[in-house]
């Protein structure tokens, strides 16, 4: 079977449980820059020179797995995901998130001033990372706006997972 299906060059898109909707929805949005997001950290994986750091990024990465299938499933067919057996995002992904950025606020001096991107190439993507984290965060704000169900839980750990990421482009600086 071909990756190239030609079922969107009408300009629609299939959401999981196979609901079609058009590329601009706001849910193909969100779902979107989560995995922009899930890109980045690859990158920033990929420059990273510290292994707990590449670990970490790695553990989120899979976290999204699972966020972008809350994100992609329509409300209609929220029962269908609930029963499934598919990766969601847990209220432990947010615990640990919590853990990470006490672990390194406790590691770090208080920041006096604005952590300016660029020191070297893992600083950069880990920024990369946050900034992009950031409009996904607001790309699901958007989509609450709706009327959608978000759940709280993709919001936070969305909030959450930026602050770590600033946290991290510290620690490599």
């Amino acid at each position: 079977m071909s990756i190239a299906t030609r079922t969107g060059d009408d300009g629609t898109t299939a959401l999981l449980f196979n609901r079609r909707v058009p590329k601009t929805h706001p849910r193909t949005i969100a779902s979107g820059a989560v995995d922009e997001l899930n890109s980045a950290l690859g990158l920033a994986r990929a420059t990273a020179q510290d292994v707990k750091i590449a670990a970490i990024l790695f553990a989120e990465q899979k976290c999204l797995v699972g966020l972008m299938a809350e994100l992609a499933t329509d409300d209609a067919d929220r029962p269908r995901l609930l029963q499934s057996k598919l990766q969601r995002l847990l209220p432990e992904d947010l615990a640990r998130l919590d853990a990470l950025v006490a672990d390194l606020e406790a590691r770090q001096p208080p920041a006096n001033d604005w952590d300016t991107p660029g020191e070297n190439p893992a600083h950069a993507q880990l920024h990369f990372a946050r900034v992009i984290c950031r409009r996904a965060e607001r790309e699901c704000v958007a989509l609450r706006a709706t009327g959608a169900h978000v759940p709280d839980l993709i919001l936070q750990y969305l909030n959450r997972f930026s602050d770590a990421l600033w946290l991290l482009a510290r620690e490599v600086n």
